[in-house]
């Protein structure tokens, strides 16, 4: 019993290890960085700021991203006459 024990504590160890690993990777890539914080601080609305204190931060960055986005659509971009070589 003890040399199954020996046998399968280094498998289950490795086996924990790449799950955390995994975990961690997520997280990482869900966590919010400084230049978030300060963009939404310059620009948030009053709705951002309550979705910030009711669905926390993730939450609020994703709704200023996509009022903002939705601003950036309203801008008529200025039309560049396009040259043709002959």
């Amino acid at each position: 019993m003890h040399g199954l024990a020996v046998l399968l504590f280094p498998a289950v160890l490795m086996l924990f290890a790449l799950a955390m690993e995994k975990m961690e990777h997520q997280i990482s890539d869900d966590s919010v960085t400084r230049d978030d914080v300060e963009e939404f601080l310059a620009g948030a609305a009053p709705e951002q700021v309550g979705t910030l204190a009711a669905d926390g931060f993730p939450a609020a960055l994703d709704e200023f991203r996509a009022r903002r986005d939705d601003v950036e659509d309203e801008i008529p971009v200025a039309v560049v006459p396009t040259v043709r070589a002959s």
